[in-house]
């Protein structure tokens, strides 16, 4: 698997002197699986780039696109995604139950239509809802993708990748505290994450700032990488940074967790993710 963050901000984008190093482009991560077929998560404003440099690239569309949750930092991106406007491309969508409802509530809603120029019906791209991993896994080819409920408001989906012997797990927002219901307790996802080689998960705020943030779906970078930890995760990669929260901030975040990372005595690799930066497993 290939991995490249094509948005990395979480609420709302950002863009700004102090968003540079990790971007302030809202949820959007490409994965090339080495079967040849790809998988985008999230339509946040970061797809736009990567719909420019596929129409640059003359690039074949066909992908899974896999959505976490309808909120609009997630699929604010859509409608300029280029290739949706070409007969050619095909886009299977999966994900939390409300996914495709909210992609057609960008062009079109019962309140009139006054987001987007274009209505759904409109795109000339195949867009089909294959509706498989709310039910049980979804395998593409030789990868087996699982997925595990968010504890977030109006819910969502994380997503487990399992290709060979590598497995990565994509968890945002999620907010991991003891009060959560059964199947959304911390105790879930590590079970969800073991042994992961790569652990991607929701990291928005810091634990000074997540008692005035009960209930709003997010977890702080401590609580994130003690999931990590427990999990046995090779590395972690910190995700859905804050929207006021600048560069610098982030980079202290990173090297916080590292140093409790080595008070915990363990070798695990600690990431912040970097708009724009790939890694392969």
């Amino acid at each position: 698997m290939k991995v490249k963050f094509w948005g990395t901000r979480g609420s709302i984008a950002a863009p700004g002197k102090d968003t540079i190093f990790y971007g302030g482009n809202t949820c959007c991560v490409e994965i090339d699986l080495e079967c040849g077929k790809k998988v985008i998560i999230d339509t946040g404003t970061g797809i736009r780039p990567l719909g420019d440099r596929m129409i640059a690239q003359e690039e074949k569309v066909e992908i899974h696109l896999l959505l976490t949750h309808a909120h609009w930092d997630h699929l604010q991106g859509f409608p300029f995604f280029d290739p949706i406007f070409n007969p050619d491309t095909k886009i299977h969508v999966d994900g939390a139950r409300a996914c495709i409802k909210g992609l057609r509530a960008i062009f079109e809603n019962n309140v009139g239509d006054i987001f987007f120029p274009v209505r759904f019906g409109e795109l000339k791209a195949q867009i089909s809802y294959i509706d498989k991993l709310c039910h049980g896994p979804l395998k593409i080819e030789d990868v087996i993708i699982d997925a595990i409920p968010l504890h977030h408001p109006q819910g969502g989906l994380g997503f487990r990748f399992q290709e060979g012997d590598k497995r990565l797990i994509f968890i945002t927002d999620n907010e991991l505290t003891e009060d959560a219901p059964a199947g959304r307790r911390p105790e879930d996802y590590v079970r969800f994450c073991r042994d992961a080689d790569v652990l991607i998960h929701d990291s928005q705020f810091t634990p000074d700032e997540i008692p005035n943030h009960k209930g709003w779906g997010h977890s702080d970078y401590a609580t994130t990488l003690d999931l990590a930890l427990k999990a046995h995760a090779k590395r972690l990669v910190l995700f859905h940074h804050a929207p006021f929260r600048k560069d610098s901030e982030v980079t202290a975040i990173k090297a916080h967790c590292e140093d409790l990372a080595a008070k915990n005595r363990t070798d695990i690799m600690i990431d912040a993710a970097k708009e724009g930066s790939e890694f392969t497993l």
